[in-house]
């Protein structure tokens, strides 16, 4: 914690402000310019700054194509951190695995957008219900990450990015059933009606997972790596993380 620089936590909540009351060419190169300079660490704190300044956490979801410009190459520096089966590892190794059921679900959607009744083919509706319940497999995926990494960042007060997960997990726990239901609910709904909600949600599940996953492996889980330094300490939570258990897709479990 001792590369703390608060001037450029203080610059860089600034340029944050900034960008959220709206985008222009000037104050996105001036955060790219600081965000290019500083670690995980700081920019967490940052958001967590503009948090307790007022502004909504749901707000900051619209910064992450600034991180996404200069973060870019901080998964592979954080692999090259951590051992195979280390608790970091298994987090970033079930992302993957979501992103291809969000793949999946992008061409699904699309397929069902097509249809022009539900008896056109009610097996798309099946497998609608089935991806949605491998998504909301991940349940366990999220438990380990609020019950084990968050509290020991937050121990650390890193707690706006935490505030911020746990408030995406929430959201889209709530859209994923959403999902399930209105495929499982489809044979006997309005089917324009059930497209329409289809194709909202899966939408929304999407972009943002897919925008959640990206937040956690180039920033939380680096800062995590900065923030949490003993070894033995992440033996612990590879023990508890062990406790609460996996998820039906996680590979080697």
């Amino acid at each position: 914690m001792n590369s703390i620089n608060e001037d450029r936590i203080k610059n860089l909540t600034a340029v944050l402000r900034k960008l959220n009351e709206g985008v222009t060419e000037e104050s996105r190169r001036e955060a790219l310019n600081i965000v290019a300079n500083i670690d995980p660490i700081e920019l967490s704190i940052a958001e967590q700054r503009l948090i307790e300044q007022g502004v909504n956490p749901q707000d900051l979801r619209n910064l992450c194509d600034i991180h996404m410009e200069v973060l870019s190459d901080e998964l592979v520096k954080l692999k090259k951190k951590i051992e195979p089966g280390h608790m970091l590892d298994t987090l970033i190794i079930e992302h993957e695995k979501i992103k291809e059921f969000l793949t999946e679900l992008e061409a699904l959607n699309l397929t069902i957008q097509a249809l022009n009744n539900y008896s056109e083919n009610p097996n798309l509706f099946t497998k609608l219900e089935h991806l949605a319940n491998n998504i909301l497999d991940a349940e366990k995926h999220h438990k380990r990450e609020e019950d084990v990494l968050f509290p020991e960042l937050e121990k650390r007060n890193i707690t706006g990015p935490t505030r911020i997960m746990r408030m995406e997990h929430d959201d889209l726990r709530k859209r994923k059933r959403l999902l399930r239901d209105a495929a499982h609910e489809a044979q006997n709904a309005d089917f324009d009606e059930c497209k329409a909600k289809v194709d909202e949600l899966a939408k929304y599940i999407v972009f943002h997972l897919r925008d959640h996953i990206y937040k956690e492996n180039y920033i939380l889980y680096p800062t995590a790596i900065d923030a949490l330094k003993d070894e033995n300490l992440w033996a612990e939570m590879k023990n508890k993380s062990d406790e609460i258990g996996y998820c039906p897709f996680t590979p080697g479990k």
